[in-house]
């Protein structure tokens, strides 16, 4: 398969009666992944082309890490381990590379766990907004996905997918778009499933991306929401001044009750909590494949429950709910 070729799903969507959907992602993936317009592109394809064969490979997403199969030939383990440093930093995972492990700074296994025995992905077509790496694609398609579709703007995270996508041996059934839940068309009304997994807070309108989730979903479609809260039982909101755990792109932080006031305002109903933990070290940390500051950084260091802004500490919600 080619890097970064989509046509397959753009043929999918055809068939199914979206050909000007299929059109529009066509020529902004075309404008997104022209090698003008990133200046680190064209050495994340040198990346690609330079990774070994491996005789006999899949992708297995039904373990923790996610893992190419098979034998690689033609390349030391120090080799391969350069060669995919060249893409750091790895933020989703763990990933396995036939044998190597690739220690993410997420472990987004956890969040799978909380997910996976509330969820029925068997036959389904999926909407993954901020997908980053498509880490949960894999973990969907091997749960039985009919078609999983990733959206992360960033293209590092797409080329980190592509490393995997090349070794997929099936029929294309998993795509990360370099793209936004921003360029999705209006009523889309496509997929069965919506997931949405730490980017609520991300937004400076919270309400038009539930809105948008909702027009992407089929008439009662599920939608699975993960996003930071404050554990407040009013219907209240954290907004903060300047950053909040360092990041400066929060902007809305809601109580679960304000949450549901938005998810019910926004036209979903049966809102079901799977889940409420606090981010610790154990889910969220440096590792030598991303280097750079993470969850201690940004924590009080006299206080763990707090970050260093004096905020409360980073709490997740996960839930569903159905497009009423």
């Amino acid at each position: 398969m080619t890097p970064l070729d989509r046509e397959p799903l753009f043929e999918l969507l055809t068939q199914c009666q979206h050909s000007g959907w299929a059109g529009q992602l066509r020529e902004h993936c075309r404008t997104r992944f022209d090698v003008g317009q990133h200046g680190m592109l064209p050495q994340w394809l040198e990346a690609l082309e330079q990774l070994p064969e491996v005789y006999g490979s899949n992708v297995d997403g039904s373990q923790d890490a996610v893992r190419v199969t098979g034998s690689p030939s033609g390349t030391s383990p120090d080799q391969l381990r350069s060669l995919l440093m060249q893409f750091h930093p790895w933020r989703k995972g763990p990933f396995e590379f036939a044998g190597l492990s690739i220690d993410t700074e997420w472990r987004s296994d956890l969040k799978w766990q909380r997910l996976e025995h509330a969820v029925e992905f068997r036959g389904r077509s999926v909407l993954d907004v901020g997908c980053g790496n498509g880490y949960y694609g894999w973990r969907m398609l091997s749960a039985g996905a009919d078609l999983v579709v990733g959206l992360d703007p960033f293209l590092l995270y797409v080329l980190q997918f592509e490393v995997f996508r090349r070794y997929w041996s099936g029929d294309e059934r998993h795509f990360v778009l370099p793209l936004s839940d921003t360029d999705l068309t209006d009523r889309l009304e496509f997929f069965d499933t919506a997931c949405s997994m730490g980017v609520l807070y991300h937004r400076t309108s919270p309400i038009d991306h539930l809105q948008t989730l909702r027009s992407a979903l089929r008439p009662q479609g599920q939608l699975i929401l993960e996003t930071l809260v404050i554990r407040d039982d009013a219907e209240t909101v954290l907004v903060p001044e300047r950053r909040y755990a360092k990041m400066r792109n929060v902007w809305f932080i809601p109580s679960i009750p304000m949450l549901e006031r938005w998810l019910a305002r926004t036209g979903f109903r049966n809102v079901q909590i799977l889940d409420v933990t606090a981010t610790t070290q154990e889910e969220q940390r440096r590792t030598e494949w991303m280097t750079f500051e993470s969850l201690e950084d940004f924590l009080d260091p006299a206080d763990s429950t707090r970050t260093v802004e004096g905020y409360p500490g980073p709490v997740r919600a996960l839930l569903t709910a159905e497009r009423s």
